[in-house]
């Protein structure tokens, strides 16, 4: 392998033989926390689904309907930032399912379409500074309006990550790793729940689709192999077989349940 390899892709720098991308939002934590600020403190639930349904049937691009959720929310980011941590929790499993990856060599990679520094903030709240420091975060960002402070009312506005139809297409970050040759590529895992996983559900060698949520719909109408799970808990069973050697991938992928 070559050096300049763990500097271009960071989740080999512990030459991993198994690698886990995962969302954020509703898949490590119980609630969407942009969801959430939309729905309580933006223009409110219905819109809300309405984009998502826009998204998940190829009426409108991801970014865009995003967008408008996130510029629906006038309430200035650090109140943005407690109220996501007094009512955003962790997923039930994910703290075990975490300290097992740490150590096993199963680097996680999170990525989101979500803002750092909410991860960030949520993350250093529900599992400690210390933990969120091993983790790789890739995800949108955030910054002031023109003329304002993020932490005044209508102040911030998301800054996307690329200039894709996703604002952070997935995809981009795993495809390097996916494209090594086969004696240097890790097994490549990822979980997600909702349309903002799209851009990744075919880049994977198993596919993780939150059960009840749209990526699984999605995921039936493209012909995307996929396993269901309800919390890290599935996931950490599912993997730690595949793992030990007891399960390939291929008999993993059992989709719906």
């Amino acid at each position: 392998m070559g050096s300049a390899l763990p500097i271009a892709l960071p989740a080999l720098k512990t030459n991993p033989k198994f690698i886990f991308f995962t969302d954020f939002d509703g898949t490590i934590t119980v609630q969407d926390s942009n969801d959430y600020m939309t729905d309580n403190l933006g223009f409110g639930t219905a819109l809300r689904k309405e984009g998502n349904a826009d998204v998940l049937y190829g009426r409108r691009d991801f970014r865009d309907s995003f967008r408008d959720m996130l510029d629906s929310v006038k309430t200035p980011f650090n109140e943005c930032i407690d109220i996501l941590r007094q009512n955003i929790t962790l997923d039930p499993g994910f703290k075990a399912f975490f300290e097992w990856a740490s150590e096993n060599n199963v680097p996680i990679v999170v990525l989101s379409g979500g803002m750092t520094p909410v991860i960030r903030a949520l993350l250093a709240h529900l599992l400690g500074e210390e933990a969120v420091d091993t983790l790789q975060i890739v995800s949108n960002d955030v910054a002031p309006r023109d003329g304002k402070s993020i932490n005044e009312e209508g102040g911030w506005q998301i800054v996307f990550h690329d200039d894709s139809g996703f604002g952070h297409d997935k995809s981009l970050e795993i495809r390097p790793y996916a494209r090594l040759p086969a004696e240097e590529r890790p097994v490549l895992f990822y979980a997600g729940d909702g349309v903002s996983d799209l851009s990744a559900a075919k880049e994977t060698d198993l596919l993780f689709a939150k059960s009840g949520r749209d990526l699984v719909t999605y995921c039936e109408k493209e012909e995307v192999v996929f396993t269901t799970f309800n919390d890290f808990s599935d996931i950490h069973n599912t993997v730690k077989e595949i793992v030990a050697g007891k399960l390939t991938v291929k008999e993993a992928a059992t989709g719906r349940k």
